[in-house]
């Protein structure tokens, strides 16, 4: 664990620290399953909603906020009944239109993670626009609902009239199982296997930009991430961040990065080549296996 997160965890009530810590011995603290929540509320005697809002400081000890030194969290409620932690994430030397949004990152992180509906988004304030538009493009959206402080709002409420996939005649929604027939990179190249899986469930209706990314750390595992459009475009998460988001949700950095690789379809209308590398870059990693095919 990071070494904010192990002080948040100091500043609970010891049945919670305990239940958390025991936890955190074996699985990532980013995801808490249904089972530890249900132990949790046992303990606090608080409801889901009073509880997740409590645990929104242990979120925000995962932001990477380089710039503003403001840290944000978030709490994305799977379908499954787990929840998926997110924080706001800046990156050195990068316009601020790469920084990711501690709600974009909790609904990416619950997506990485295999979730295909969500049920609620626990925050601290109301969302802003582009968050509103990002949680608008997933296939929970007319029921999602968001959990403030003394209060719970639906997403339609916040965002009347609504513009999303279906009025640009699209019927996939983000968090819906994707399976793209990519081309698959020649043998012996892992990473790039890896980022060709990604890419393969990545999503993106409106420029078929299919695009993955692997990232091999210094332990010697990968993680990867995948891209995720938006009807309005901007809020669209480019694949890097996907991996990004997991890789800080795991506790690391992107110094913890030792090699990259990005693989995206040949049919877009778009690439994200020039912007990985930048990044990258900025973080001492002066190469990257490309595949575009």
């Amino acid at each position: 664990m990071l070494a904010t997160t192990e002080h948040v965890l100091t500043t609970l009530p010891a049945a919670w620290q305990q239940l958390l810590q025991a936890h955190a011995r074996h699985h990532d603290l980013s995801r808490l399953p249904a089972s530890l929540i249900e132990q949790l509320q046992s303990v606090s005697g608080l409801t889901k909603q009073e509880l997740s809002l409590q645990l929104l400081p242990l979120a925000a000890s995962f932001a990477y906020a380089e710039i503003s030194h403001f840290h944000v969290g978030a709490i994305a409620w799977g379908g499954s009944g787990a929840w998926y932690l997110g924080a706001n994430m800046e990156f050195r030397q990068q316009p601020l239109a790469q920084t990711i949004h501690a709600e974009q990152c909790a609904i990416n992180h619950a997506w990485l993670c295999g979730e295909t509906a969500l049920e609620a988004i626990t925050i601290n304030a109301s969302p802003c626009g582009h968050c509103r538009q990002f949680m608008n493009e997933t296939n929970s959206a007319k029921q999602l609902q968001i959990h403030l402080p003394g209060r719970a709002q639906s997403l339609q409420q916040l965002l009347p009239d609504a513009f999303g996939p279906a009025d640009l005649g699209i019927v996939e929604t983000l968090l819906q199982p994707q399976l793209h027939a990519l081309v698959a990179p020649p043998e012996g190249q892992p990473l790039l296997a890896a980022a060709w899986q990604a890419a393969s469930q990545s999503y993106a209706p409106y420029s078929h930009a299919y695009a993955g990314v692997a990232l091999a750390l210094q332990d010697g595992r990968v993680i990867c991430g995948r891209y995720a459009e938006n009807a309005a475009f901007n809020p669209s998460l480019p694949p890097l961040q996907s991996a990004l988001i997991l890789l800080r949700m795991q506790g690391l950095t992107p110094e913890a990065i030792t090699r990259a690789a990005l693989y995206e379809s040949a049919h877009g209308r778009l690439s994200h080549r020039v912007p990985t590398e930048s990044l990258l870059q900025a973080y001492g990693l002066s190469t990257l296996e490309y595949l575009r095919q």
